[in-house]
């Protein structure tokens, strides 16, 4: 089993970091294009994109467990307040090595969970009413391990990465296209003009901002299974994370607070997927999550 979870977690590291290259690539093609498309008629919209993206998701990654706390309703708890569940989580930083996270419950009936903070010194983890009743230890144990999984691995900055990279994606290709709308394009084009290179410019423009947000999916899928797999590292006992998703993969019910901007934080995303595509879905499906976790179980690769 060890070498197995130990195998999981550095295969879906490989994978973020191949994704978060690509997502670099395509910033590149987005400038290679603003530059074909408009030349010389307004380069300062690059810097002032990017500027734009970096200002606002890293504002908002700094204060990360306040936003979240407001957004979803949570509360802090101390150990008098909540004894058993302050214990366990302790217990579990204390085996994983990590600083003890503030602690949180969400007034919700939907069974759930999550982790934010922007580092191991300022995380908070916090439960759902739901999840605290439908679960028993073992199932919880689970739980808390994944969330601390992301708390380790750091996973509030590589969505930052990710949400910066494709925030900069997308409005450098608004402003280019905006401004081609009043500039008319490039107008300093010295041969001419190549017209099949103005196109592929435009459709790069266009098609970039929706392969950012393709690939920003992926990294969060990515970050989630290897959270499930630092859980196991954690505890050493897959079957209680396996029981946990199980329980929410047989629950309906969703979070109240259920906003495409916390979506990704979810144990469980709170989105219907029926009417989104699982391209654009921040979670891995909970059976494919389960399967794996069944085989780290028995041993099997």
């Amino acid at each position: 089993m060890s070498s197995d979870f130990r195998a999981q977690q550095s295969n879906n590291r490989v994978k973020t970091f191949v994704l978060l290259g690509v997502m670099g690539s395509v910033v590149a093609v987005v400038i290679y294009a603003a530059g074909l498309y408009l030349g010389n008629v307004s380069a300062g919209i690059v810097p002032i994109a990017i500027l734009v993206a970096v200002g606002s998701v890293w504002g908002s990654y700094y204060a990360s467990d306040k936003i979240v706390l407001t957004m979803t309703g949570a509360r802090l708890i101390d150990h008098d307040s909540a004894p058993q569940l302050f214990n366990m989580v302790q217990e579990l930083t204390m085996a994983a090595g990590l600083p003890m996270p503030k602690v949180a419950i969400v007034e919700d009936r939907a069974p759930n969970a999550f982790a934010t903070g922007r580092d191991p010194e300022h995380a908070v983890i916090a439960f759902t009413t739901g999840i605290l009743s439908a679960m028993d230890r073992e199932e919880l144990q689970g739980v808390a391990a994944h969330e601390l999984a992301h708390v380790a691995n750091r996973d509030t900055l590589v969505s930052a990465v990710a949400a910066t990279t494709a925030g900069a994606i997308a409005l450098l290709s608004d402003f280019v296209l905006r401004i081609s709308w009043f500039t008319g394009g490039r107008r300093d084009n010295d041969n001419g003009g190549n017209p099949i290179a103005a196109v592929a410019a435009i459709l790069a423009l266009i098609l970039a901002p929706i392969a950012a947000v393709l690939l920003k999916a992926a990294v969060s899928r990515n970050r989630e299974a290897l959270a499930d797999a630092t859980a196991v590292q954690f505890t050493r006992n897959p079957a209680g994370l396996r029981r946990a998703l199980e329980t929410l993969q047989k629950d309906t019910t969703v979070v109240h607070q259920k906003s495409n901007a916390v979506a990704h934080i979810w144990i469980e995303s709170p989105l219907d997927m029926s009417a989104t595509s699982r391209l654009f879905a921040t979670h891995p499906p909970l059976s494919s999550r389960i399967e794996t976790l069944r085989k780290m179980e028995s041993g099997g690769s």
